[in-house]
């Protein structure tokens, strides 16, 4: 997902840079940052309950030590996560932008 954003991100780019932005890019670009939105939301929630979980094993890890192990593994995931969720954040703030900009054109021509 986060080489699709990417790559979505360098074709409207390019496409802001060329001044090719007309109603119908704005349209689909709309769109596709409520594609990206729920990305996020969805992500957002796996990693909050990673992170829940982990707690929960930390707390439960001082009382029987085998959930050092099991806080262990869901730390594992959830730096990974938190990253993948980071990265996604700032993409979709970047759409944000990218969006100000093209309405930034359209109503100059």
């Amino acid at each position: 997902m986060r080489k699709y954003l990417y790559d979505y991100i360098a074709l409207i780019d390019d496409k802001i840079r060329n001044y090719h932005i007309d109603d119908e890019v704005i349209k689909e670009h709309l769109i596709k940052i409520q594609f990206f939105q729920h990305e996020r939301l969805i992500h957002l929630f796996v990693t909050l309950t990673y992170a829940i979980l982990l707690f929960i094993s930390l707390i439960v890890s001082l009382k029987v030590m085998v959930f050092r192990f099991i806080a262990l593994i869901l730390m594992a995931f959830l730096i990974p996560y938190v990253r993948h969720y980071f990265k996604l954040e700032n993409g979709v703030q970047y759409l944000y932008k990218q969006y100000d900009m093209m309405r930034n054109i359209n109503e100059k021509d």
